[in-house]
């Protein structure tokens, strides 16, 4: 744990240099960023995810903290480095993450599904009904001659 601190700390100081030494105008150096979001964001991801027991790794509450952070993290990195975001790279490593941590997690709590019978039936019963009932009064209407000569 503390080699891992240690490497995080080190890749922050070499991302703060970085930014420092490297003109703006440069732009994105796109194998700098990757191995920065490696070795920042991937490392503090990981460190995260193993504090989490891994039954809870497809729990959104429970990940949502950890991966707000990766993304916050592969969006400061860019800032930084005068990237875009999100970038291909951004998405390649989003990928890895999922195929790695989130890829035995149902789908079924983020599918979109049907409301319930006692939502749906009154919006298709009361149109319905609305539209039976005013045939009926156009028809009742018509066969009243009241007033014809």
């Amino acid at each position: 744990m503390a080699l891992e601190s240690a490497a995080l700390l080190r890749a922050g100081l070499v991302l703060l240099v970085a930014a420092q030494v490297l003109p703006s105008a440069s732009g994105c150096n796109g194998g700098f960023y990757e191995r920065m979001i490696n070795d920042l964001c991937s490392a503090k991801f990981k460190l995260d995810m193993a504090g989490l027991d891994r039954g809870l790794w497809c729990s959104w509450p429970d990940t949502t903290e950890i991966y707000e952070g990766v993304t916050n993290c592969t969006y400061q990195v860019a800032l930084k480095m005068d990237c875009f975001w999100p970038n291909q790279i951004v998405d390649r490593f989003f990928t890895q993450i999922h195929r790695i941590y989130f890829h035995d997690c149902a789908l079924t709590g983020r599918l979109l599904h049907d409301p319930p019978a006692s939502i749906l039936a009154p919006f298709i019963g009361v149109p319905v009904l609305v539209a039976l009932l005013m045939t009926a009064l156009v028809v009742w209407r018509s066969k009243r001659t009241e007033g014809v000569l």
